[in-house]
This record gives structure tokens, sequence and C-alpha cells, in this order.
């Protein structure tokens, strides 16, 4: 599970980040996870759970914010909603489109005291 990972970098760096504006305690730490990121939400929320005790962030909550993917079709210039990386345009038939949001895995903003 890769999830741990990259749940224990997203702490590492909420922790440095807190601390460089003199922060004891995290209390959220959120994070934005494109639906074409590999990353399955559910397993860093159960990550981040098994992972916080002993760091600032050990009463801290997670909050997940989704991010759908979208695609600009190249042929007929419309912008749709995917679900997998390979999906024609549902307008025009397409299969060349580009890809304008959906593999995001930010650490978007802690809240800290």
């Amino acid at each position: 599970m890769h999830e741990a990972s990259i749940m224990q970098e997203a702490l590492a760096q909420a922790e440095a980040h807190a601390r460089q504006h003199g922060c004891t305690a995290i209390h959220v730490i959120r994070l934005r996870v494109g639906a074409l990121s590999g990353v399955v939400p559910e397993a860093l929320e159960f990550a981040f759970e098994a992972l916080k005790a002993g760091t600032m962030a050990a009463e801290a909550t997670l909050a997940i914010e989704r991010i759908e993917a979208r695609a600009l079709c190249q042929a007929c210039r419309r912008e749709f909603t995917l679900d997998d990386a390979v999906f024609p345009c549902p307008a025009c038939g397409g299969w060349q489109s580009e890809l304008l949001q959906g593999r995001e895995l930010d650490l978007a903003r802690i809240e800290a005291s």
C-alpha cells in the first residue's frame, strides 16, 4: 500500500511547515487527490489514522478534496469529465484529448497552532 508512504511524507511536510511557523499542534491536514492519481482516498485515511500517533497531528483530522478528472477534446474543443485515462469525447467520439485535471496529489493546507 503506497498510500502509507504518501501519508508519511504528507505528515512530515505538515510538521516541518508547522514548526517553521512556531506551531506545536496540527489540527487539520487538507489533501487534494485527483481521480487519476493512482491513490485511494480511503487508504490514505486509514494510513493517516495509523501514522498520526506521536506526531504534531496526533489529534488532527484529515480532509480530502477529491478532484474529478476533466479533459479537453482536441477535435471539437469540448471539455468533459472522464472516469478513466483513456476515454473518447462524449460529444464527437474523438480520442485525442488533453487532461486538464485529475492527477493531483497535493498537501493543500494545514491548520495548526
